[in-house]
C-alpha cells in the first residue's frame, strides 16, 4: 500500500519561496510518475507539475513555468516542488500524487493518478 505525505506549506508573502516535499511510503517509488496538483476553494483541482519516474522529463502548467521546479530523489523516496516568486494566485491546497508508470510515459490528467496525499496549504499574501 502506498501512502503520500506532503509537507512544507505555509503562509508567505508575494515574492517569497517555499519548497514542498512529498514522502512516498511503499515500494518501487522509482516506478511511479509523481505529480503536484492544487485546489483553491470554489475551483477545480488543477495540475501544476509532473515528473517522470527517471526524473528526466518534467512538465509544468503555464502559470508556474519559470517559477516552480519539480524534482525527485529516488534514493529518498521523495518528490519536491520548489516554488519561487510566489504570487497570491498560487494560494491553494497542494497535493502530491503518484501514477504507477511501467514506462516513462507522463500523464497530467488527474484520473491517471493512483495515490494522493492529504494536501498542504500554501497561502500567499499580497
Amino acid at each position: 500500500q502506498v501512502q503520500l505525505t506532503e509537507s512544507g506549506g505555509g503562509l508567505v508573502r508575494a515574492g517569497d519561496s517555499l519548497r514542498l516535499s512529498c514522502t512516498f511510503s511503499g515500494i518501487a517509488f522509482n516506478e511511479y510518475t509523481m505529480g503536484w496538483f492544487r485546489q483553491d476553494p470554489g475551483k477545480d483541482r488543477e495540475y501544476v507539475a509532473v515528473i517522470a519516474r527517471n526524473g528526466l522529463w518534467k512538465y509544468y502548467t503555464d502559470s508556474v513555468q519559470g517559477r516552480f521546479t519539480i524534482s525527485r530523489d529516488n534514493a529518498k523516496n521523495t518528490a519536491y516542488l520548489q516554488m519561487n516568486n510566489l504570487e497570491p494566485e498560487d494560494t491553494a491546497v497542494y497535493y502530491c500524487a503518484a501514477d504507477f508508470a511501467p514506462s516513462t510515459i507522463v500523464h497530467i490528467a488527474q484520473d491517471e493518478y493512483d495515490y494522493w496525499g492529504q494536501g498542504t496549504q500554501v497561502t500567499v499574501s499580497s
